[in-house]
């Protein structure tokens, strides 16, 4: 049980000292101001891999709300039902396992050359911790042509036991920074 409990610790800790890299690229050669509007491409969510449990209508209306609310910010507007927007939205929700090694020393020596050393014998124990990682990608597409203009991603550690509020926030924060590179300068 204690083994449990440090190996999620550390995970929890590593997970607070990684840095967040935020993925963006797209194509130089078009024109982000001339694009007002934008509409979900079919199906608006995919998910990777194509896994019941990690399906949810909950989650995928938490995703939708939380990049209509960042393209809103960023002056597109839903395209009005029937006409053509400017801009195809295509997501992506991306879970996989990874898994790192975590040494831990114990025991050592102590003292010095003046009053001796003493101490205990020294070991080291190193353990696999398997942890599960969420990717949010957000695609792009021109609407005229259908080719990808634009593309973001980022990563975050899954929670355990999130409850709903820590995960349209979780949702809602990682969006907005995949999204805070939109459009590009």
């Amino acid at each position: 049980m204690f083994r449990r409990i440090a190996a999620l610790a550390v995970v929890v800790l590593l997970g607070g000292c990684q840095t967040s890299q935020v993925n963006h690229d797209f194509d130089a050669s078009r024109d982000f101001g001339a694009y007002r509007s934008w509409a979900w491409n079919d199906p608006a969510l995919q998910y990777r891999p194509d896994d019941p449990r990690i399906k949810s209508d909950l989650t995928e209306q938490r995703i939708r709300q939380a990049v209509g609310e960042q393209l809103d910010q960023r002056g597109l507007r839903p395209a009005v039902a029937g006409s053509h927007a400017d801009v195809k939205v295509q997501a992506y929700l991306i879970v996989e396992d990874r898994q790192q090694q975590v040494t831990t020393n114990y025991g050592g020596a102590w003292g010095g050359p003046w009053n001796g050393y003493w101490g205990a014998p020294m070991y080291n124990e190193t353990r696999n911790i398997t942890y599960k990682v969420a990717t949010i990608q957000i695609d792009l597409l021109d609407g005229k042509d259908g080719k990808l203009v634009w593309r973001g991603s980022d990563e975050q550690i899954m929670a355990s036991t999130p409850n709903p509020q820590d995960r349209s926030n979780a949702i809602r924060s990682t969006v907005g920074r995949i999204l805070s590179n939109y459009p590009p300068h």
